[in-house]
Formats: C-alpha cells, sequence, structure tokens
C-alpha cells in the first residue's frame, strides 16, 4: 500500500496539549466501570437494530489485539453481521507488510461476502480503516473510528506518542501524515469522548468533512471504548445504515445523557 499523494497547503500544526493528568490517571478505573456497566445494559443493547449479514472487520488500537475486542465483535455477530478480527496479532503500528496485510484481507472478505466492508477501528485503528477507504472506497461500506486521533496535532497531543515513532520511525512510515485529518470518500463516522485520558479528544474529531461525516460524542474513556455499551448500541445503529442510504445519527430525548451535544 503506497502512501497518497496529496496537493493540500502546509500548515503549521496546532499546539494541542495531552490530556489533562486526572484523566490520564484515571483511564484505567473508569475503562473497568464501563466494563461493569456492560452486565446492566443489556436489554438496551438487545434492542439495538439488526444487521444484515454484511461484514464487518474491527481493528485494535495500539498496542491491542484481538482479543481485546472480543466481547464486542461477538456482540456485532450476534445482531447478524458478518464479523471479523485484524487477524494480525498486537497492532505496533504500520510496519512492514501491516497495510499490505489489512489490504489484502479487506479485498478477501469483501469478494467473500460478494460486496463492500464496513471498518471499525479503535484508536490506531480507526487511521488505519480510514486510510484504507481513502485508498479503496469501492470496497468499503462505511468507517466507524472510536478515538482516533487524526487530526492534525495529534503527536503532541498523545501520550503514546514518543512510543509509536520509536517503534515507527517518521521517515519509514508508509502513510501520508499530512493528510490523515481529511475524511475519505465514503460514510465516516467519529466516535469521541471528552473523558478520553489517553489522546486529546480534539485531535479524533473530523473537521471540515463532506455530507457523510459525522462527529458523535460519547461519554467515557480511552481505554475503554470497546467496552463501553453507548458505543455498542451506536456503532449497532451506524452499521444499520443501508448500503447508499446512510443518515447522521438523531439524537433522541432519552439518549441526551449517552451522547451529549458535542462538535458536529
Amino acid at each position: 500500500m503506497q502512501a497518497l499523494e496529496h496537493n493540500a497547503p502546509v500548515s503549521v500544526e496546532p499546539l494541542v496539549p495531552p490530556p489533562s493528568a486526572l484523566l490520564a490517571l484515571t483511564e484505567a478505573h473508569r475503562a473497568v466501570v464501563e466494563v461493569v456497566s456492560l452486565r446492566l445494559t443489556r436489554r438496551l443493547l438487545n434492542k439495538a437494530p439488526r444487521g444484515d449479514g454484511h461484514p464487518v472487520m474491527v481493528l485494535p488500537g495500539f498496542l491491542g489485539a484481538d482479543g481485546y475486542n472480543a466481547g464486542f465483535r461477538r456482540y456485532l455477530t450476534g445482531l447478524g453481521y458478518a464479523v471479523h478480527g485484524w487477524g494480525l496479532g498486537r497492532n505496533l503500528g504500520p510496519r512492514e507488510g501491516v497495510l499490505e496485510s489489512l489490504e489484502a484481507r479487506m479485498t478477501f472478505l469483501s469478494e467473500r461476502y460478494d460486496g463492500p466492508i464496513s471498518l471499525v477501528g479503535h484508536s490506531l485503528g480507526g487511521i488505519f480503516a480510514r486510510e484504507l477507504a481513502r485508498q479503496f472506497p469501492d470496497r468499503v461500506r462505511q468507517v466507524i473510528s472510536l478515538g482516533s486521533p487524526f487530526g492534525e496535532g495529534r503527536m503532541i497531543a498523545s501520550y503514546p506518542a514518543r512510543l509509536f515513532t520509536a517503534l515507527n520511525p517518521p521517515d519509514e512510515l508508509p502513510i501520508d501524515e499530512g493528510i490523515l485529518h481529511l475524511a475519505p470518500p465514503v460514510p465516516t463516522t467519529a466516535i469521541y469522548s471528552r473523558g478520553d485520558g489517553v489522546v486529546n479528544w480534539q485531535t479524533t474529531l473530523q473537521r471540515d468533512g463532506h455530507a457523510r461525516t459525522q462527529n458523535i460524542e460519547v461519554r467515557g474513556s480511552h481505554c475503554g471504548m470497546t467496552f463501553n455499551p453507548a458505543i455498542w448500541y451506536l456503532v449497532a445503529d451506524r452499521l444499520a445504515q443501508p448500503l447508499n442510504g446512510w443518515k447522521p445519527f438523531e439524537r433522541r430525548s432519552w439518549s441526551s445523557l449517552l451522547y451529549p451535544a458535542g462538535v458536529h
């Protein structure tokens, strides 16, 4: 997968600070709360729209693997989707062969199910999903990112950035970082939380998108996004959109506590 070329003007990255120390220090505790809350929300989750059988691939975040989102994938499978992990072990970044393997897996699944595939990515996994959709829009039905720092200023607004850079030297990256903030040409939903203690939530927003892009705010941590019942329901709602019939998510009175009126 070759780095994409783009003629966008060069701009100075905004100075976006990392999350507050309080949010960072409470990340693990808040993620545990989200895991526990899954048991308390089964009735709501069972009311989510059912799937149409189309393929869905879930991509883990930086340092994560398929096991981390296994429960999330089982839930989506139960709704009627053909759900798959990324199958590449631990996500250490876009190292040699990773993007090519993702492309091959996406192509295999889209051909196997005779249709485009939906991509759901947590953090770095969402960035991968967006770039796959950018280069192969005919094979991607939609992209849903969960706390993915694709926005400008991301490298100084993220606590894991230093480790990521050590594992993935900038001069060896197969992705054009200068265009990560641009929306891919498919329906794209960016789910974010102001309570994110790993990356600054402002870098997880889609700014200057197109008619089929939307930002949706939830309450919760970064590490617990694939355990957050509000996100499970929201992803189910987005995946249920008909092919070529995508519409923005509409907040209802009952859901205002789960989905605040944030930046859209």
